[in-house]
């Protein structure tokens, strides 16, 4: 596969991202109902009792108030945040434009989320083929996202694609990454009126084998499962 020009992966805005997000942002960026589809995704694909990382995270979770993990960790980019988020057992501040690699240990994870976030990653294909080394074989990443974004830190390609084309771009970046299958592209979208919601997931088949190798039995999927 012919990796991603780097130009595609370039933001308008290249200061550093800690510049971005000193300050505190304790609002959530998508509505209500498309937090609860969210959760609901949460719901089908983390196992209770499991340990959940939270990437690009603040200070709420979405996960399923009524379900207990046994520890979910999160990874942002504000420690205020990160602090006031009640769900979350340890975090760490880690910027993954400066470092893609994960600061976990291999397969510590049984899943992942990424919500409202991918389209800032300027280095996706190498986080979520780290992402594939921290959590266990089979366990599932939940990438979702809506049609609002900080145009200056999203990258060209993202700035560029309409919504199906987003949903594409996520799925390529499995692809690309080389550690993943059973990649899935859903609409979970609330409804008319409110925020859309689109989910890309796939499972990890751990850490990569290396340059130009790929794991076997990779399928997408794509359609919706409500």
């Amino acid at each position: 596969m012919t990796p991603i020009p780097a130009e595609l992966l370039s933001r308008l805005d290249e200061s550093p991202d800690e510049l971005f997000y000193a300050t505190p942002r304790f609002v959530t960026h998508i509505d209500d109902a498309a937090i609860a589809a969210v959760t609901q995704l949460y719901r089908e694909y983390f196992t209770p009792g499991g340990s959940i990382v939270d990437l690009m995270s603040s200070w709420v979770s979405h996960l399923p108030g009524d379900v207990a993990y046994r520890e979910v960790a999160g990874l942002g980019m504000n420690a205020e945040e990160l602090a006031a988020n009640p769900r979350l057992h340890r975090w760490v501040v880690h910027d993954l434009n400066r470092t893609p690699r994960l600061p976990f240990d291999d397969g510590e994870f049984d899943g992942g989320a990424i919500c409202v976030s991918v389209d800032y990653l300027a280095q996706p294909v190498d986080v979520l083929r780290d992402c594939g080394r921290v959590l266990c074989p089979g366990g599932p990443l939940v990438i979702t996202f809506s049609n609002r974004c900080f145009p200056t830190k999203a990258v060209a390609a993202w700035r560029m694609l309409d919504d199906e084309g987003h949903q594409e771009l996520v799925a390529r970046y499995f692809a690309e990454a080389g550690n993943w299958n059973n990649v899935e592209i859903l609409d979970r979208s609330p409804g008319r009126d409110g925020d859309p919601l689109w989910a890309v997931i796939a499972r990890s088949t751990g850490p990569a084998l290396g340059p130009g190798h790929r794991h076997p039995s990779r399928r997408t999927h794509t359609g919706d499962t409500r």
